[in-house]
């Protein structure tokens, strides 16, 4: 971008674009100067074209403060020192070329496509957003679950995120989650496969979504984004650092009405993303692991500070998002299903039965709020219908309950 190009007032997705590239994801200074002078002001005043005065010092330091950051900071100067190595690098037509090549787009506050619970993060809400998929709004906060946990998932916790994901997206919930292996994959194959929503699952990466990453998942990755949205806050060509897992997971947190941890490990980013859902006042489930596997310490952490609900199955997720029933898919005129003559007990034990792995009427009790013989008469009914099987002495749902 040259100096003559840098001097002349760009187009708000332009000024947007190029800043996404200039500035890090929750650069406190950056972002209140964004929101102090607009997108395109910004640009040529942390470029350098346009110098700053005192009383827009002043008032990034009351934005500062009303984030709950440093009442003093080490003011514009400073700022502009750090954005000044970058600047060189700034070529927002040829990012959004790029986009364009992908399919994909770039998109801004003011777009449609924009989500607004996004709002809920104040100051430290994206400039903007760099998007691979459906040209589809993202569904309101209440129709988002974000599962997430740890890298190196065992056995269990690939089931349980199996069970969950795949159960939500057929609630006709939306799935989010951050692309990386282990729990993250296991939630967005799950919900490929069931989902019933326009965008099934939505992963939000650290890096740009120019290159898929890890390239272990990268044909999960295109999967997703052909089937529901790949996103990222930095522009093409931005390396997935250390440092942007932990900025994207604020992403996750505000997106979703339920951050749901499935494993982590003591320390783990999934904490972090449960941090964040608890500071935006959002609900946080936590699945209980054995006390035997560290891969569980983090949700105990989490159930034992009181941060998180024990959370086992969708059902118990779904009541965290919102009211009962509210999030049921809708059936289509005319449509009718074998569960239709089914009694109330009935309807609530099919509800109470997992997908995949068994479980037993005790459990089954508890989860539906009826009495063990009404479980056992249920079942029996439902079993003869084909929408529930016994196997090794335990329940789940038939074939024909799909």
């Amino acid at each position: 971008m040259s100096a003559a190009q840098r001097s002349a007032p760009l187009p708000e997705r332009l000024a947007r674009a190029a800043l996404s590239r200039l500035m890090e994801p929750q650069d406190a200074a950056g972002l209140a100067l964004v929101k102090a002078a607009g997108p395109t002001d910004a640009l040529r005043i942390a470029t350098g074209v346009v110098k700053a005065g005192a009383g827009l010092e002043q008032e990034i330091t009351g934005l500062l403060a009303d984030a709950g950051g440093p009442s003093r900071w080490a003011g514009m100067a400073a700022a502009l020192k750090r954005w000044q190595p970058r600047i060189p690098d700034l070529a927002p037509e040829r990012d959004l070329a790029t986009m364009s090549r992908l399919g994909g787009r770039l998109i801004v506050p003011s777009d449609g496509l924009w989500p607004a619970q996004l709002g809920d993060l104040g100051l430290q809400e994206p400039i903007c957003l760099w998007w691979r998929g459906h040209e589809q709004p993202l569904p309101a906060v209440g129709k988002s679950i974000a599962l997430v946990g740890s890298r190196d998932s065992t056995s269990y916790g690939a089931s349980v995120t199996g069970d969950l994901a795949y159960s939500l997206a057929q609630r006709g919930y939306t799935v989010v989650s951050g692309g990386a292996y282990g729990i993250d994959a296991h939630a967005h194959r799950a919900a490929l496969a069931g989902g019933s929503a326009a965008l099934p699952t939505i992963a939000v990466m650290a890096g740009g979504v120019d290159r898929f990453y890890p390239s272990g998942n990268e044909d999960l990755l295109r999967a997703v984004s052909n089937q529901g949205a790949v996103l990222a806050e930095v522009p093409p060509g931005s390396a997935p650092t250390r440092y942007r897992f932990l900025q994207r997971n604020r992403l996750i947190a505000a997106l979703s009405a339920v951050t749901v941890v499935v494993e982590a490990r003591w320390r783990s980013g999934a904490l972090n993303t449960a941090h964040h859902a608890e500071s935006l006042g959002r609900a946080v489930g936590a699945v209980p692991g054995s006390v035997h596997s560290a891969n569980s310490a983090g949700c105990h952490r989490l159930l034992r500070d009181g941060g998180a609900v024990c959370v086992t199955d969708a059902a118990e997720v779904a009541e965290l998002a919102g009211p009962s029933g509210a999030a049921l898919p809708e059936q289509r005129e005319g449509e009718t299903h074998l569960q239709d003559g089914l009694t109330l007990e009935d309807l609530i034990l099919l509800d109470a039965l997992p997908l995949r792995s068994t479980t037993s009427v005790e459990k089954l009790s508890a989860v539906a709020g009826l009495g063990q013989e009404s479980v056992r008469a249920g079942l029996g009914r439902l079993g003869l219908l084909g929408l529930a099987v016994s196997e090794r002495g335990g329940w789940k749902r038939g074939a024909g309950s799909a």
